[in-house]
């Protein structure tokens, strides 16, 4: 599962937004969580901080010491991915669609080296 803490293209809380989330809830410190999920204090810190991957297996046990079980569900994307859209990208040259995707391809990259300076930055205040 995806390291990053929120998806904000489709508004989707990752696993360690959710752990955070719930722990926060519940009233519980990272070492109280880890004490229950039988792990330390510092995996909890890695994995809320987006630092460590998670495994659905993980995500369940560790949910399960707090007494909550993780959901899966599946809803429609935001409307710029229906029908018209993607209709509109097939009829698109091959040209075309390679140098939009290269395009967005830019753009993450420019979020995720922006994303990484801001971090940074609230680290060294």
């Amino acid at each position: 599962m995806s390291s990053s803490t929120f998806d904000t293209v489709c508004g989707i809380v990752t696993p360690a937004e959710l752990i955070k989330q719930r722990r926060t809830a519940h009233g519980l410190t990272q070492r109280e969580l880890a004490y229950r999920a039988g792990t330390s204090q510092s995996a909890i810190a890695r994995i809320e901080g987006g630092d460590e991957d998670i495994t659905w297996k993980r995500l369940s046990s560790i949910l399960a010491a707090m007494g909550d079980r993780p959901t899966l569900d599946a809803a429609r994307l935001p409307h710029r991915y229906e029908l018209g859209d993607l209709m509109r990208e097939r009829s698109m040259s091959p040209e075309a669609r390679v140098a939009s995707a290269m395009n967005f391809n830019r753009f993450g990259s420019e979020l995720a080296i922006a994303g990484a300076k801001a971090r940074a930055k609230n680290a060294a205040a």
